[in-house]
């Protein structure tokens, strides 16, 4: 059975947990990451293929729920590492170091893409200024802008996503930031549903889901102004409360068992279901992809739940490798499309109907995930593991600094007081339960 267990908060609440990693949740990322692709390499011309992208259209057009899918799977893992650590009372000290914990994760990277990327589309605007981007509605330059893209607070104050970021698909990364700053409160709430039995935090999972859901199958309407604030908001609280039920369900001497031996049927059934849905959605006169998002959280909780079944292949090394590099994955993607599609207006080799189009254009997707694991291995592991460093050395050296000063004190009210040999143990006791504290 998969290890997802209760974790005693450590001593230290700048420490990092040790929770065991869910490697099925882990390779479900890049099944995500892979959907996300697929959904954005539509829209590159490709004559040859033609068979095949019609073949592929329930994928590639219902790809933008892989976003869907990242929001549940992080409101899972991130409840999973951090929800006993933060505490049943606030503690700003553990809401900094998560904060900081989530900077460290997701800006380093994130920041190479967008200045570098920025940096394409400040000469795509010297060469066509009305059309630099492949958006909508073209994102601005200016140096506000600029401030906003790196402190991941650009889709913040925006009712709708198009044109908020340099590169289009990063809106999810500023909107997920949101998460990351409410979490600290919501875990607090978190901490009150764990008592509730496995069933209702499940229902309750599912209710999150179900208004977008409920809506995408009357109106086909996917957006709508702050669509973003709701997606995000829904789906990572039923990532969370799936979390719970887990947790619930694993901690019971009868029913842990029990949901070990049944999740593999009720994971396969949940992956034929998003099969059979996007498959009938597809069919649709309108958008109704969004219906699958319900199967989300339970997929997430089945996957979670064993190491059988379809957690198995997920759990393979290749897959949770990819699961590993599936944000730099996400990160580049946009940008090695854009930058493609550019050149196709110039050079006649790759133009539509030239004679590399054919080859190149179903290699796009590799070339992402290729230049994702080089951003990942060279600046998203490196770089988190030196600013974790960093901040776990400035916390040592401020907690060395107050242990100093006790000291400091109560030397000098030792020497002030000029206690009798005997009392010197009794100094030293009290010294060192300061220190410890």
């Amino acid at each position: 059975m998969t290890a997802v267990s209760d974790t005693r908060p450590p001593a230290d609440p700048g420490a990092v947990a040790r929770v065991p990693e869910v490697r099925s949740i882990t390779g479900l990322r890049i099944v995500a990451a892979v959907w996300v692709l697929l959904f954005h390499w539509k829209f590159t011309p490709l004559p040859d293929w033609e068979r095949v992208r019609a073949f592929l259209t329930p994928v590639t057009d219902s790809g933008h729920l892989g976003v869907d899918l990242f929001y549940v799977i992080s409101g899972f893992v991130i409840t999973l590492t951090y929800v006993d650590k933060m505490g049943r009372r606030p503690r700003l000290g553990g809401w900094l170091s998560f904060w900081w914990a989530r900077i460290c994760r997701v800006w380093p990277a994130y920041a190479v893409v967008v200045v570098l990327f920025g940096i394409w589309l400040l000469w795509r605007r010297s060469v066509d200024p009305a059309f630099y981007a492949y958006q909508g509605v073209q994102p601005d330059l200016g140096w506000r802008s600029w401030v906003e893209q790196l402190l991941l607070v650009q889709l913040w104050h925006r009712p709708d996503f198009d044109g908020a970021s340099f590169v289009g698909a990063t809106w999810s990364v500023s909107a997920e930031m949101a998460a990351y700053v409410a979490f600290p409160v919501l875990a607090l709430v978190l901490h009150r549903l764990k008592k509730l039995p496995w069933w209702v935090l499940v229902a309750g999972a599912v209710a999150l889901m179900a208004p977008a859901a409920l809506r995408s199958y009357q109106t086909g309407v996917i957006y709508w102004d702050y669509s973003w604030l709701e997606r995000i908001f829904t789906c990572f609280g039923a990532g969370a409360l799936v979390c719970l039920a887990v947790r619930k369900l694993q901690a019971g001497p009868v029913s842990g068992p029990r949901a070990a031996a049944w999740a593999p049927r009720i994971a396969w059934i949940l992956v034929l279901e998003c099969v059979l849905v996007v498959g009938w959605a597809a069919g649709r006169p309108y958008d109704r992809f969004a219906t699958v998002a319900v199967l989300f959280p339970l997929l997430v909780g089945a996957l979670a739940l064993t190491d059988r079944g379809p957690s198995a292949w997920l759990s393979r090394p290749s897959i949770v490798l990819g699961g590993r590099i599936s944000y730099s994955v996400y990160l580049v993607h946009v940008p090695v499309y854009e930058i493609f599609w550019t050149f196709q207006k110039t050079v006649p080799q790759i133009a539509p109907g030239g004679p590399w189009t054919s080859f190149l254009v179903p290699n796009l997707p590799v070339v992402a995930i290729g230049l994702g694991w080089v951003l990942w291995r060279f600046v998203e592991e490196p770089a988190r593991r030196r600013l974790r460093d960093l901040g776990r050395a400035r916390r040592l050296r401020r907690d060395g600094a107050r242990d100093g000063y006790a000291d400091a004190t109560m030397t000098h009210a030792a020497s002030e007081h000029s206690p009798a040999p005997e009392q010197h143990a009794a100094t030293r006791t009290e010294r060192t339960r300061v220190t410890e504290q």
